[in-house]
């Protein structure tokens, strides 16, 4: 399997082409990439997340859920957590990292996603914050980045 680890951005701008992000993540598959690691977070998470469950009615794929903590979803929009809740069953494994929230589980969520990726797929434009640093610690573990941009 050729594990690919995603990233990105909880708040995406109205630009954002969830077409184009469907076709960039089906380019991954046809390249080999068959076992995706998803952080479960509000924004680009879960977007890709719905691009790859949509994938899976024509590859076989495994997509896994990297849960920072048990009930990360309360928190989300009553939108986005109804989304959450439709999106988890399709995944094929749940790895819930700590049973309630502590200071530092989404960086452990993020290190745990990348050390186990053989490519990180980023949408990241900014330079601080969890996609961010999750961009960094790839480069420092020597893992590539491939970066999802929108034109």
């Amino acid at each position: 399997m050729k594990n690919c680890a995603l990233t990105g951005h909880r708040e995406l701008p109205a630009s954002f082409d969830d077409n184009a992000l469907y076709d960039a993540l089906e380019a991954l598959v046809k390249e080999g990439y068959d076992r995706f690691y998803c952080g479960m977070a509000e924004g680009f998470d879960l977007r890709a997340l719905c691009c790859l469950v949509a994938l899976k009615q024509k590859y076989r794929i495994f997509v896994v859920a990297c849960i920072p903590f048990e009930g990360q979803e309360r928190s989300f929009s009553g939108e986005n957590r109804q989304v959450y809740r439709s999106l988890l069953p399709w995944c094929d494994e749940t790895s819930v990292l700590f049973p309630a929230y502590r200071n530092g589980c989404y960086l452990v969520r993020d290190r745990y996603m990348v050390d186990r990726a053989d490519l990180l797929f980023a949408y990241c434009v900014k330079e601080k914050g969890g996609a961010a640093y999750t961009v960094h610690y790839a480069g420092e573990k020597g893992v590539p980045v491939r970066f999802f941009e929108i034109s």
